[in-house]
């Protein structure tokens, strides 16, 4: 049982909902962020800091002395994040991290990857054992590149490690410009919501199922790569019309309005090792998640 977790990027899409997990456990929680907290959850000590910082990465490993460390911390500007150059120092930034730690008593170290690290898919899904490891643009290559030297230095070092990636997610307070936000804000407004025409499958999680399921992970003595996802095949389009038949405007959805972008045809994970070794299964089914997040964006629209 971990006794002090710490959890880099406090105040992210998934991180923030991992926190409630993790507070709940009993264990002493710290969590980083830059700003300030979006959130305040009890039990949890918040550290104000650029992670990048090396002088700030190095104060806070010493000050904190965690004995499990939840790695959520990276550049994911929606739009950006794929090719922005600072992929590279968050590589460094991780890897840092961990050795510092295992310097002051790491015993488990959980990082965060993507389901981009595989190599493109068209009829199988995404198996931690089988599938080849194949990323394209700067920020899988980054992510499975620290993966790799993780697993080698914890082999060394005999420190527990985990690697959780991550497929499709939406939820709550998510960028606005990304899928679900535009369709919902769009339908709530009485807009036309444009989509492609295509119908690959896609495997999306609620960003909150996620959070929860990082830290089941992290509490967990499970090693090595692990799949978050709901192991559920769904479409683009199948959650723009979920979203405009809950809302009661169906004929909003256009599709074919925009030209299909040039992506894997499959992106849908095994999820054996999440239920069967973690014992972690999604709670929300995709209408339930996906009329939540309608139900969030209309109160927000509301409000401003």
């Amino acid at each position: 049982m971990a006794s002090r977790i710490l959890l880099t990027g406090g105040n992210g899409f998934i991180g923030r909902h991992a926190l409630d997990s993790l507070a709940g456990s009993g264990a002493e929680v710290h969590a980083t962020v830059r700003g300030e907290p979006r959130t305040q959850v009890p039990g949890v000590t918040w550290h104000r800091l650029d992670l990048l910082d090396h002088a700030a990465r190095a104060r806070l490993v010493e000050t904190v002395q965690p004995d499990t460390i939840v790695h959520f911390a990276w550049n994911v500007e929606h739009g950006k994040f794929w090719t922005t150059p600072e992929n590279l120092d968050w590589v460094g930034a991780s890897l840092d991290l961990a050795r510092r730690a295992a310097e002051t008593g790491l015993k488990r170290f959980v990082g965060l990857g993507t389901c981009f690290e595989y190599a493109p898919q068209t009829t199988e899904d995404c198996d931690e054992r089988t599938t080849p490891i194949d990323p394209f643009m700067v920020y899988g290559t980054a992510k499975d590149a620290t993966r790799r030297v993780l697993e080698a230095f914890a082999r060394q070092t005999s420190l527990s490690w985990a690697w959780g990636r991550f497929f499709l997610l939406y939820g709550p307070d998510e960028t606005p410009t990304r899928l679900v936000p535009q369709v919902a804000q769009r339908i709530i407004k009485g807009e036309p919501a444009p989509i492609g025409t295509l119908e690959r499958p896609r495997d999306f999680m609620d960003s909150r199922d996620a959070g929860a399921a990082t830290a089941a992970l992290a509490l967990s003595a499970v090693e090595g790569p692990v799949n978050i996802a709901s192991g559920h095949a769904s479409s683009v389009r199948d959650v723009a019309e979920t979203i405009a038949r809950i809302a009661g405007r169906p004929e909003l959805v256009k599709v074919g309005a925009f030209p299909d972008r040039d992506e894997p045809e499959r992106i849908v994970a095994n999820v054996d090792r999440l239920t069967g070794e973690v014992g972690f299964k999604a709670i929300r089914p995709l209408e339930q998640g996906l009329g939540e997040a309608l139900d969030w964006w209309r109160a927000t629209l509301a409000d401003t």
